[in-house]
């Protein structure tokens, strides 16, 4: 899954990243897995964080603890971490648990919101294959994912929509299966620090072992401060092929700026 997820209530305790701005706000890519494309802050590092359950349409069970780590290197670039620190699977033969895959790399911020036309930005980033691939936690391969963002505020509301596409070596070896990923988030903030998040997106075909999937996700966030914000929600497939459900929680931190003296 193109990972995870964005902002809601934190979009809107600042305008968008600047250089040179004086006070740290967090940027969330929680809860969604859209990502917003605006980016974290000059000199900043921020940490995502959390913990979910996903139930397939089959008997298996997977849970993770996965991060993302940012970093503004540039005033329109940063540069991104994603990594599920453990893994469990569970099904009838038992549960095993292991390490997850890595995926590292770029999002450049091209164009920055105006009145009429939204942010804009591009990202790529390569699989790191340290998942458990000998627990089937993983391909064992090395994958990649380029992305397109956009992002807009609109009377209240802020919509971050994303397009990916995927190219993803299997596990036995051959050549690259590939599909296309649209994602459309919206956040909309709420009274006394609360925001609510919204999203709908889908997937192509990979493989016929994993065939095209529509889902939505709804989720609640609370800004703590304008550092620090936690969320929870649930997602629910809407075809077939997609997971039954998928609850999650986590939190947004913007830890320091590197660059202040």
């Amino acid at each position: 899954m193109a990972m995870a997820p964005l902002p809601a209530s934190a979009q809107f305790v600042t305008k968008h990243t600047e250089c040179g701005e004086k006070e740290i706000v967090a940027n969330p890519n929680r809860p969604t897995v859209a990502n917003p494309a605006d980016i974290t802050q000059y000199g900043v590092l921020e940490l995502e964080y959390g913990w979910d359950r996903t139930r397939p349409i089959s008997d298996t069970h997977q849970s993770d603890l996965a991060g993302l780590v940012k970093f503004g290197l540039l005033c329109d670039i940063e540069i991104r971490w994603n990594t599920a620190n453990v893994q469990w699977q569970t099904d009838s033969s038992g549960t095993v648990t292991g390490v997850g895959d890595n995926w590292l790399g770029p999002q450049y911020r091209f164009y920055k919101q105006t009145a009429r036309v939204p942010s804009m930005a591009v990202s790529y980033q390569v699989k790191l294959p340290s998942a458990s691939f000998d627990k089937g936690l993983g391909s064992g391969r090395v994958d990649h994912a380029f992305t397109f963002l956009a992002s807009k505020d609109i009377k209240g509301f802020h919509f971050d929509y994303n397009v990916s596409a995927f190219l993803v070596r299997p596990a036995g070896g051959g050549p690259f299966d590939h599909n296309m990923q649209m994602n459309l988030a919206f956040s909309h903030p709420l009274a006394r620090g609360f925001g609510l998040t919204g999203e709908l997106y889908g997937d192509t075909e990979l493989n016929a072992a994993q065939p095209a999937l529509i889902s939505t996700l709804w989720a609640a966030t609370y800004t703590i401060s304008k550092r620090f914000v936690i969320d929870g929600g649930v997602e629910a497939g809407l075809s077939g092929s997609a997971p039954e459900h998928h609850i999650f929680a986590g939190f947004t931190y913007s830890i320091a700026n590197f660059y202040r003296r």
